[in-house]
């Protein structure tokens, strides 16, 4: 396939309007704003290990026709989705696993579009181009993170190893309050939800804000839960304290901040973003222990929100076998990897078959789990 494309310096190198229109507005997270700012506030670039190299495809308009978030890594982490051991085999085998190239929504395990098209039949071009900057630069391997299912088979047709993962996310099947969702539920779950959220708020005021809601305070505030949470998960925080307010100023009508205060002084804060059809929660943290506290602002008041939007889903984050008896069901998420070395390609290749008859009779024992009433 004869394609020509381009490397950009960074996603902030290509205008606003031409990335967006090749990205739309479904997903925020590969919005230019939200990959922009990730720039803008030296979260990704410098010595994070995230080199911004946004592949593009331009169209005989001189206007890109595909990009793709893509980033130059020199390590494996921020990703959640785990090749450490397939980098360590590489390694052992005299090979350089890293640089490798991502194509990704840095630091976020979110479901949505690698592939961001104006014209969708560009997609075979932009994966050509994605292989050709693999090949042309020796890199060991191109990884396209959180796939959104509908564009799995163009990996697939490319030639790329798909892997499945899980996550669990919460479907609105028209509710129209929180009772709603709840009387779907079995008697005793029901109950349990209830206790919880009762002892969660006791003492508290939670706080709904949005655009120019979000000020400095509350901006410090969210820094000083986001560094408690970054620094215990991950050792030290993924983003700079200028990403926050940055983030608000561009794209503030689209996060949902939800505090707990108590006698007017926030204690706990989750950050969610809101899409075209679902919200997605992203970051959380306290400066106080309270029980169920966790629970109500990351998954219960996220509910809350996206019925009083019509939104279809709340998507919680990577991981969380807790979220099944919160009403967040199972569901597969998609990777795809392309790897030149025949050798390697047939060993991870075998790996995948057997981690996908693992992960999928996972899924099918997890779904046993959940809370929703069974028959009728």
């Amino acid at each position: 396939m004869n394609v020509t494309a381009r490397l950009a310096s960074g996603v902030a190198e290509i205008p606003a309007e031409w990335w967006d229109a090749c990205a739309g507005n479904g997903n925020p997270f590969v919005s230019h704003a939200f990959l922009s700012t990730l720039e803008d506030s030296g979260s990704v670039g410098g010595r994070s290990g995230w080199q911004p190299v946004p592949v593009v495809v331009d169209g005989a308009d001189g206007a890109p026709v595909a990009v793709a978030p893509a980033y130059a890594k020199s390590h494996s982490q921020g990703e959640y989705v785990f090749d450490h051991a397939w980098a360590d085999a590489w390694e052992r085998a005299g090979g350089s696993y890293y640089p490798k190239l991502q194509i990704a929504a840095p630091f976020t395990p979110v479901p949505g579009p690698r592939l961001l098209l104006r014209d969708q039949d560009a997609a075979p071009a932009l994966i050509a181009a994605l292989e050709a900057v693999t090949d042309q630069h020796d890199l060991s391997s191109a990884h396209a993170t959180f796939v959104s299912p509908d564009q799995v088979p163009a990996f697939e047709a490319a030639g790329w190893l798909i892997r499945e993962g899980t996550q669990f996310h919460w479907r609105n099947e028209g509710y129209g309050s929180f009772d709603d969702f709840l009387s779907t539920l079995a008697s005793r779950k029901r109950k349990a939800i209830r206790k919880e959220r009762a002892a969660a708020v006791q003492g508290l005021e939670i706080r709904h804000l949005t655009g120019a809601q979000i000020g400095t305070r509350e901006w410090e505030a969210f820094w000083t839960f986001y560094q408690d949470t970054g620094s215990r998960k991950w050792g030290r925080p993924y983003l700079t304290h200028s990403f926050f307010p940055l983030l608000g100023e561009r794209m503030g009508d689209r996060l949902l901040l939800i505090l707990a205060e108590r006698d007017g002084v926030p204690i706990a804060g989750a950050l969610n973003l809101i899409g075209a059809d679902a919200l997605y929660g992203r970051y959380w943290g306290a400066t106080q222990e309270v029980p169920f506290l966790h629970f109500e602002l990351c998954y219960y008041q996220a509910i809350d929100a996206a019925i009083a939007r019509g939104l279809t889903s709340v998507e919680a984050g990577a991981q969380g076998e807790h979220k099944l008896t919160r009403g967040y069901a199972p569901v597969p998420t998609w990777s795809a990897h392309y790897i030149p070395n025949p050798g390697f390609r047939r060993a991870v290749a075998d790996f995948l078959v057997r981690e996908r008859a693992a992960v999928e009779m996972d899924q099918q024992f997890l779904e046993r789990l959940t809370p929703f009433r069974k028959g009728g």
